[in-house]
Order: C-alpha cells, then sequence, then structure tokens
C-alpha cells in the first residue's frame, strides 16, 4: 500500500498597502459629495457630527475613549506577551531539532 502525502501548497498574498495619512483622510472627507453613503448613515444613525453634543454624549464619548485607550494598552500587553513566547518557541524548536540529530547521530 503506498501512502502519498500531499502537501498543501500556501497562497501568497500580496502584501498589505499602507494605512492612509492623516492628510490622505481628510482630503478623502474633504472631496466626498455631501450624499456620500457615509454621511446619510450618520444622520439616519443621529451621529451626524455637526449636531451639538449634550453634556451625556460628551461623558459617554469620553468613557468610550477611556476604555479605547485601556483596550488598546492590554492590546501592546498581548502582542509583547506573544512576541515572547514565539521566541521562546523558535528557541524551545531549535533545541528540539539539535536534540533529534543528536539522537539520531547515536543511533547510526
Amino acid at each position: 500500500m503506498n501512502i502519498v502525502s500531499k502537501s498543501k501548497k500556501r497562497v501568497v498574498l500580496p502584501s498589505r498597502p499602507n494605512p492612509p495619512t492623516v492628510d490622505q483622510i481628510l482630503e478623502d472627507i474633504n472631496r466626498a459629495a455631501p450624499n456620500d453613503p457615509v454621511f446619510s448613515i450618520l444622520e439616519q444613525t443621529g451621529q451626524d457630527s455637526s449636531r451639538p453634543s449634550s453634556d451625556s454624549d460628551v461623558e459617554l464619548k469620553f468613557q468610550q475613549c477611556r476604555e479605547f485607550l485601556e483596550l488598546n494598552e492590554q492590546l501592546q500587553e498581548a502582542r509583547e506577551r506573544l512576541l515572547r513566547q514565539r521566541d521562546e518557541l523558535r528557541a524551545a524548536g531549535e533545541q528540539l531539532k539539535a536534540d533529534v540529530a543528536e539522537v539520531k547521530g547515536r543511533t547510526l
């Protein structure tokens, strides 16, 4: 019985484009027509930035910003932790390869 392993070919995806700069975002917003779907959705959901905010809205947005900043900090800490763990796993993998080569060398 022939056992043939089919290796999956990895699809190489194109690299991600760089995010737009603040100037590019502002230019895009200024070029948008007043009937742009983004603006009409904001009006429909009551999130139109041209209307004045009440104190409760300001407080809500402030709390949302604080939550965002806290979550962002947690994400940065998790990223650093994952990078350390990745490095540890790579080192363990290299050590495992060396150990396997050593064992193979002893049996031959």
